[in-house]
């Protein structure tokens, strides 16, 4: 049975007189997979961009030379003659630094809180922040992914909105925006009521079977 719960006083003002389906207080901003994607992900990308740091810059640390080959030509950079190796440095540094950021992107976020929602029959309302967002059930598709257990879970509500994708080996595809409602008590219970709200406010008409001939 959900509980309701104690609010910020900026989302009782937000909800006013509507009724209360659910109010729950999400611990994380993203599910965890998504986090530990991202940290992984940018853990791999610096272990190889190392590789390059280590065979460009690494002797230039210690104060050796470095060879290589720019455009066909044997060039030496060394202590002295840093010039030569400036753009290839500068390159390496770029993809250092984006590693570094989505490293830091899915660290941060395993630890950001993901605020207060409420549920209203109209709408979901969502606090964090002092920021409040208010989103009518009928902007929801319908698609809904649950996971978790009683005690915590994580809920991703599929949105009509979206945008095109664009693929080098295939054609440009649509994919849809998400909400997520992460780690929180009663994941199932919301997502029946998610559900419930998002059926009531389809603005989809309902198909019949009859048809014209």
């Amino acid at each position: 049975m959900i509980e309701y719960i104690s609010l910020p006083q900026e989302l009782v003002n937000a909800i006013g007189s509507e009724s209360k389906d659910f109010t729950v207080q999400a611990r994380r901003s993203q599910p965890v997979r998504l986090s530990l994607f991202m940290v992984l992900f940018g853990a791999v990308w610096l272990a190889f961009t190392s590789i390059f740091v280590i065979a460009f810059l690494g002797p230039l640390f210690v104060g050796k030379e470095v060879e290589f080959t720019a455009n066909g030509v044997p060039t030496v950079a060394g202590p002295g003659n840093l010039g030569p190796i400036l753009v290839p440095a500068l390159i390496i540094g770029v993809f250092v630094l984006v590693g570094i950021a989505m490293l830091g992107f899915g660290l941060s976020s395993m630890f950001k809180k993901g605020g207060y929602f409420a549920g209203t029959p109209t709408r979901l309302i969502h606090f964090r922040k002092n920021s409040i967002r208010s989103i009518d059930w009928e902007q929801f598709s319908g698609d809904i992914t649950v996971k978790g257990n009683e005690k915590k879970g994580d809920i991703t509500l599929g949105m009509r909105t979206g945008k095109m994708v664009s693929s080098k080996n295939g054609p440009d595809r649509y994919v849809p925006d998400t909400l997520y409602i992460s780690g929180i008590p009663n994941v199932f219970e919301v997502e029946q009521l998610c559900r419930k709200r998002i059926k009531e406010n389809d603005p989809t008409p309902p198909v019949t079977g009859n048809y014209v001939k």
